[in-house]
């Protein structure tokens, strides 16, 4: 339950956070997007207000809903994180080149789909599938990243695949190892995906589409 409005809630949070941490200001303060009912004006100027008040350098919101972005997309907002990757090709529809247009960085999280691209595909994939791809069709998307790379691993072309688009900033990847996190953090050195092998991922894995949060 948040105790007072909106806005003076998201600035005492800040302001709470600040003495956790032990430091004067925030670089990057990623706000929740919520949903198109929340009080988006009253969260806009509370985030401006603590931007103007050096308490935050930069802000931006944690979202997937394009209605909500779209509210947001001309509050002075540096960034949007969002779930994307080869198996969620959804930010591809419309938003991507909406933030990119706009000058907003996009922080991918979720690139390699919960396990689902990568080496250990075969013990993540269940029978459901996810979010509307059939088991088959996931090992088919994964198999086509082993097949354009004989240097990378499945994850490290899921990486490179959600970094091939302009918008794209910055990629939270998960790791549960140390390996891994080396294995992420070289994608980098890899350079970018070619024209043709991009291509050839985008036709291994059905694009899926919003269907709500217009």
């Amino acid at each position: 339950m948040v105790l007072g409005s909106v806005k003076s809630y998201l600035k005492e949070a800040c302001k709470n956070s600040l003495k956790r941490l032990g430091t004067d200001y925030i670089d990057l303060y990623q706000l929740h997007g919520g949903t198109i009912d929340d009080p988006i004006d009253e969260s806009i100027e509370a985030l401006q207000e603590l931007k103007q008040e050096g308490y935050i350098r930069e802000f931006g919101i944690s979202s997937i809903r394009p209605n909500v972005i779209r509210e947001y997309l001309h509050s002075g907002m540096a960034s949007v994180m969002m779930q994307y990757s080869l198996l969620d090709r959804r930010p591809e529809e419309e938003l991507l080149e909406l933030l990119h247009q706009n000058g907003i960085g996009v922080l991918v999280r979720g690139a390699v789909a919960k396990g689902l691209l990568t080496d250990r595909v075969e013990e993540k994939v269940s029978e459901d599938g996810f979010l509307g791809h059939s088991k088959e069709r996931i090992l088919f998307a994964t198999d086509a990243l082993r097949a354009i790379s004989d240097v990378a691993t499945p994850s490290q072309e899921a990486i490179r695949y959600v970094l091939r688009h302009p918008a794209v900033t910055s990629v939270v990847a998960g790791a549960s190892t140390a390996e891994q996190v080396l294995e992420n953090s070289v994608t980098s050195e890899l350079g970018p995906l070619s024209d043709e092998n991009y291509d050839k991922l985008k036709k291994s894995a059905e694009m899926i589409y919003y269907e709500q949060h217009r």
